[in-house]
């Protein structure tokens, strides 16, 4: 995995995280042309090379929707496979489709329909919904994204835009709180981009491990913006093990921009 810097000044990085949570992405150096005046997410010339990794991406102008599109090539799936969504910077940046998103999303529109077939999928933090949305536009799934509360409408409409009702459900899921009883047991736990908040992360490892028995199959992709995120890593192994995805050609272009795919698995 990438290798993790040594802590910095916990105790202050705390005490701004509580004046603003959302800090780390909102002031992220990565935003410098990532967010653009419309609040769709997008990646800047710099980082010219991660653009031939993600989906397509265009804005309608008319609909104000970013569209996105992935690239495969599998006969039963529409090609490409198209995913609208409703962005919005309002409830906070999980409303905006970060290349984290992108990244898993790609990789399991590529590993095909086989891989979720008849599987429960469950997205941990899913913003938008679009790793969820991806795995409903494969089919053969029964997949459910998960935020919180101020995420839920953003989660509906997409959900209703891209024609999934029946096949993603979307439900309330405050990490660290008990599980919801309309959530099964999930086979496959997805999360992207949700290492951000450090008194949250507690919670997601606390989340992660009702959710997870050993058997689970869980994709973690990540994207590294401070020291004190390996509190997180530190905190994680404490219930599971990881490896990087070696089975995905794109890794060595993401990881150049602090982007990591991983399969955590329960101790």
């Amino acid at each position: 995995m990438l290798e993790l810097d040594t802590c910095g000044d916990i105790a202050l990085q705390e005490q701004l995280d509580g004046h603003n949570p959302l800090r780390h992405l909102m002031h992220d150096i990565e935003l410098e042309g990532v967010i653009a005046s419309d609040g769709l997410a997008r990646v800047s010339a710099s980082m010219s090379e991660l653009l031939t990794v993600l989906p397509q991406q265009s804005h309608s102008v008319q609909d104000d929707l970013l569209i996105l599109s992935f690239v495969h090539g599998w006969d039963s799936v529409p090609r490409p496979l198209s995913i609208s969504l409703v962005v919005d910077a309002a409830p906070g940046c999980g409303g905006l489709a970060w290349p984290a998103g992108q990244i898993l999303a790609s990789y399991l529109v590529q590993k095909g329909p086989e891989y979720i077939k008849s599987k429960n999928v469950l997205e941990l933090g899913s913003g938008t919904g679009l790793v969820g949305l991806a795995v409903g536009a494969l089919g053969g799934a029964n997949a459910w994204i998960t935020d919180q509360a101020p995420l839920l409408p953003i989660m509906k409409r997409n959900v209703a835009l891209n024609n999934l009702q029946g096949r993603v459900a979307v439900t309330e899921l405050n990490w660290g709180s008990p599980i919801p009883a309309d959530i099964p047991h999930p086979d496959v736990i997805l999360a992207a981009d949700c290492v951000y908040f450090e008194p949250a992360f507690p919670l997601l490892v606390q989340t992660l491990s009702d959710l997870s028995d050993p058997t689970t199959v869980i994709l973690f992709c990540y994207k590294k913006r401070r020291k004190a995120d390996k509190r997180f890593f530190g905190m994680l192994k404490k219930k599971f093990a990881w490896k990087e995805v070696s089975d995905d050609p794109n890794r060595q272009i993401y990881n150049r921009e602090a982007i990591m795919l991983a399969q955590l698995f329960k101790l």
